[in-house]
């Protein structure tokens, strides 16, 4: 019988990549529920594809537009929070892939562990912002959630081998301004800067690549993901992007996972665990590779790694005021109102101005966040162009 799943965030990168792996297993798995911000053309799209039990549009309006392009009588339309929250619950799905970017879909997340779903979290933002609180609820309720990032897969297949963990390295291909002097950066537009040189992702998360942001996020992600200190995480620049993540153990062995850059991989992997299933993608040809190069990030060069590492370790609320105000710095940059190297201005000047809470509750973190991007937004038109 096919696994059932509900894909929050359908039309963004992870979505769609993640709807490409069930149509290439349609005996074995079946979209029940499709949610999307406002993109009602593609929604309607994959309705017509995959025929979903639900179908969820958040913008009010675009679900109008939606239920008179969806004709089938046995497939539901519905609008907003109410949708989002009925598509994480709904009876009969066993994992919710949870792609939305930000903390909007937190609420539905905490909802779907409650009613008995597995998480496949390709969502940086709400394990940054609310890690504890929603790791503390899948262990109590004895839920899974399994990873979807590639460095974070390749950690959670890596921890397989047993023994206590000595240090776990994410590792980062630098982006498209890796040998970029910061005095040359300012000058960088989105085009450039969304120019990624190894991998095909959306437009936040490939500029938080670029200023390296992408990896700060990650070390708190797996600190919470892995239950691990601070202290054992490292990043290291690997540019050719086959490296995705190592783990040492106490003993001194080394593991690596390595892959090609196709998202597909860890997608799969998340949607099948803990099976492996066949997947063509193009096998990696060490040969022709000839060398892996690593190297040390540098924080001088790019500061929004070093602020997310002091978050992260500052703790309470900081990783949620973290994420909020890059969200909305990254949307500047990306609108050509600010440059790239003030999306570190913005986010230090939130931080800095930020009275943390110890042990947020989900109140607080919504909170929290709502505050951030209010400050963020006024920092921003502050540096406006």
């Amino acid at each position: 019988m096919a696994k059932e799943i509900t894909v929050l965030g359908s039309t963004g990168s992870i979505g769609r990549q993640t709807l490409e792996v069930v149509a290439a297993h349609p005996d074995r798995l079946k979209v029940a529920a499709l949610v999307a911000a406002r993109n009602v053309e593609l929604l309607a799209a994959q309705v017509r594809r995959f025929r979903p039990r639900l179908a969820v549009l958040l913008d009010g309006e675009g679900a109008r537009v939606l239920s008179g392009m969806v004709s089938d009588p046995e497939i539901r339309v519905l609008a907003g929070e109410e949708g989002l929250m009925a598509a994480a619950c709904l009876e009969g799905v066993e994992l919710v892939v949870a792609a939305m970017v930000g903390i909007r879909s937190l609420k539905a997340i905490l909802a779907a562990l409650e009613a008995g779903k597995d998480i496949a979290l390709a969502n940086k933002e709400v394990i940054v912002a609310a890690g504890q609180l929603v790791m503390d609820q899948a262990r109590r309720l004895g839920r899974q959630i399994i990873p979807v990032d590639s460095e974070h897969s390749a950690i959670f297949q890596c921890l397989r081998q047993g023994g206590r963990v000595a240090e776990v390295i994410i590792t980062a291909s630098g982006g498209p301004l890796r040998q970029m002097p910061r005095a040359e950066m300012v000058t960088v537009t989105p085009e450039q800067a969304l120019n990624h040189p190894t991998w095909v992702m959306g437009p936040k998360i490939t500029i938080d690549s670029a200023t390296l942001m992408n990896k700060g996020l990650e070390v708190i992600e797996a600190k919470h993901l892995f239950n691990l200190d601070f202290d054992q995480i490292k990043v290291l620049i690997h540019p050719q992007s086959v490296v995705h993540a190592l783990v040492r153990y106490s003993d001194g062995a080394l593991f690596a996972h390595l892959g090609p850059a196709d998202m597909r991989l860890p997608i799969q992997y998340a949607l099948t665990w803990p099976e492996r299933w066949d997947l063509d993608v193009q096998p990696l040809d060490l040969a022709a590779l000839g060398r892996l190069e690593f190297d040390l990030p540098d924080l001088e060069r790019f500061p929004c790694l070093e602020l997310a590492l002091r978050a992260g370790r500052a703790g309470g609320t900081y990783p949620a005021v973290l994420s909020a105000a890059d969200e909305v710095a990254v949307e500047y940059f990306l609108a050509g109102k600010i440059t790239i190297t003030a999306i570190s201005q913005v986010v230090g000047r939130v931080l800095e101005e930020h009275h943390s809470e110890p042990v947020p509750d989900l109140e607080g973190i919504l909170a929290t966040d709502a505050w951030a991007r209010r400050r963020a937004g006024a920092i921003a038109e502050g540096l406006s162009l």
